[in-house]
């Protein structure tokens, strides 16, 4: 087995150590894939992971010993109890092109994050067991005003990839409606994820409200079949939109970031007329530098325009149903109803 191996990213010498390395172990459809194997999907899909990533500050998931079985992830709860983990400050060893951004959790806390500002950045985040980039919908310039609004098709037990494609279908008409241009992409699961790009004046609370009144929208058009019910027990089996995605500190995996599921798929941009054909399981590190060579990225011309988020904001207002609970390690926030399950709520049962 070979110690290390050189390879070219963007015109710099990046040392792949252990290239060797099993990290994606081969499935019925899927080869085996090392870490070299990973380096070098990151290195062939460049245009897009950096129009992706690109001076934004990124939270790493590492999985330094591979995507085996048996292997868990750390949680938030304890977040030293895996064999993978979230790394949300710089790794020790970085090199000295590596730049950074400082941000601000709801705690108050900050953190110097790793923000990508070319390609050998992010295949030396690969060689350090980085699988998944998530990225928060900031720039390094400014980090207290997002500019990109992340509509997130989750959907839940009992509905699948089909029911999401289908509810995003009416999102694009509602994200026509109100003129803006969105951008889906697989979730790499069963979900879909739709960006819009916004301008950046206007906070992360503002952008959730807005994720909240698309969510709402959706809900109104189609009946029985899209929830923003935070709470699991309410949801049944309908597509959940996430509007806590847009809360600050809250990230989705980025375009053509691998998920450390088996196969190594990856969360594929598509374009709205392959809605109805695409399917989430033929993307992966083995197939997408094709796809990538073969129709470009996308999400090309997502940088160009961004729009005004006053259009959803004012569907918040129209809607008049007010805010709605935030995750739970959230301090508790202004203008937030009581967070407590509803079957656990005494006031509710009286």
């Amino acid at each position: 087995m070979a110690k290390e191996t050189f390879i070219d990213a963007g015109g710099r010498e990046l040392r792949v150590s252990s290239p060797d390395r099993v990290i994606f172990p081969a499935t019925e459809r899927t080869p085996e894939l090392t870490k070299l194997d990973v380096v070098e999907y990151y290195v062939a899909v460049e245009d897009g992971i950096m129009r992706a990533l690109r001076q934004r500050p990124t939270t790493l998931e590492r999985w330094p010993k591979g995507v085996h079985e048996g292997l868990v992830l750390a949680t938030r709860d304890d977040p030293r109890g895996g064999d993978a983990f979230f790394q949300k400050r710089v790794p020790k060893g970085a090199p000295d092109y590596l730049e950074t951004a400082r941000i601000e959790f709801p705690s108050g806390r900050t953190a110097d994050e790793v923000c990508p500002t070319e390609i050998a950045v992010v295949g030396w985040c690969a060689q350090m067991g980085t699988i998944t980039f998530h990225p928060w919908p900031v720039r390094s310039d400014d980090v207290d005003h997002p500019d990109e609004l992340r509509l997130d098709l989750d959907p839940q037990p009992g509905t699948d990839f089909d029911d999401a494609a289908r509810v995003a279908a009416t999102a694009r008409e509602l994200l026509s409606d109100l003129g803006y241009a969105g951008f889906p992409k697989t979730s790499g699961g069963r979900g879909i994820h739709i960006y819009v790009r916004i301008e950046p004046r206007w906070t992360f609370t503002d952008m959730r409200h807005a994720a909240i009144a698309f969510g709402r929208e959706l809900e109104r058009r189609l009946p029985g079949e899209v929830t923003t019910k935070w709470w699991k027990e309410e949801r049944g089996e309908r597509i959940f939109v996430d509007y806590n995605q847009n809360a600050r500190d809250r990230t989705i995996a980025s375009a053509y970031s691998i998920r450390p599921k088996p196969g190594a798929p990856v969360s594929a941009p598509f374009a709205w007329d392959e809605l109805g054909s695409v399917r989430p399981e033929e993307f992966s590190v083995a197939t997408m530098p094709a796809r990538f060579a073969r129709v470009g990225d996308p999400h090309a011309a997502i940088d160009d325009v961004a729009h005004s988020l006053q259009p959803l904001l004012d569907l918040y207002e129209e809607h008049g149903e007010g805010d709605m609970p935030y995750p739970p390690d959230y301090p508790k926030m202004p203008g937030e109803p009581k967070r407590v399950q509803p079957s656990r709520d005494t006031d509710r049962k009286r």
